[in-house]
């Protein structure tokens, strides 16, 4: 069984890569994030990167949070990667679903440290990894979004199929990708098939920064399912 790891947002995309590797007979053995020089925030997603750790013990599968700045970003995710050709690991998995750009620089990091990238998500219609990612059970909720795009409203917002309605409904007079690939919003997944334990969210507050819009989770516990 090829051992690999899993680039790791937090959101509905990486964790839905995750799952089909898995389910297609990869071994995931790591999750790996890069967050800020103080290692309090994710780079992905702007999250607290505490909240990430708790997905990682929920899920049980150890988390990898390299500090870097953005500038070093590439140069610390390479040598990363290296250090887990040498733990044994073949390959890594991403959540990429059609920016060229991201792919040509997945394969690019992979190529140096001579691993073996997994999209299991690429080139898929979005509407259906969405439609497919809530009915493997997976539960994600709206953590971040472009203030111009969407309102105050949509902050934690499960999705589940009214999301999808409503989101049609505004991608009529709004530019927006269905899974939000091109950043117009972000996920935070609480639970799923590859967790063990369920995220429960106490307690929320919404803040705007530099366009965004965020959901600060400031409570919460794991449960067992």
């Amino acid at each position: 069984m090829n051992k690999v790891f899993v680039s790791w947002s937090g959101g509905k995309d990486s964790s839905f890569a995750g799952y089909k590797a898995k389910v297609s007979g990869l071994k995931v053995c790591y999750l790996l994030n890069m967050v800020t020089e103080d290692g309090k925030i994710s780079w992905t997603h702007g999250l607290p990167a505490e909240l990430l750790q708790v997905q990682s013990k929920a899920m049980g599968v150890p988390l990898i949070q390299r500090r870097t700045t953005m500038n070093n970003y590439e140069a610390e995710f390479k040598e990363t990667l290296r250090g887990l050709k040498q733990k044994g690991l073949s390959g890594g998995v991403f959540g990429d679903i059609d920016l060229d750009e991201h792919r040509q620089w997945v394969e690019n990091v992979c190529r140096e440290a001579n691993m073996t990238p997994h999209l299991p998500l690429w080139m898929q219609k979005q509407e259906r990894i969405l439609s497919d990612f809530i009915a493997a059970g997976f539960e994600a909720i709206v953590v971040a979004a472009k203030a111009d795009l969407f309102d105050e409203e949509w902050m934690g917002r499960k999705i589940d199929e009214g999301f999808i309605r409503d989101l049609d409904e505004l991608r009529k007079t709004k530019d927006i990708t269905p899974c939000g690939e091109a950043g117009e919003y972000h996920t935070f997944v609480i639970d799923g098939p590859i967790f063990g334990q369920r995220i429960e969210i106490q307690k929320t507050g919404k803040i705007m920064k530099e366009g965004y819009r965020f959901l600060e989770i400031s409570g919460y516990k794991l449960k067992p399912k």
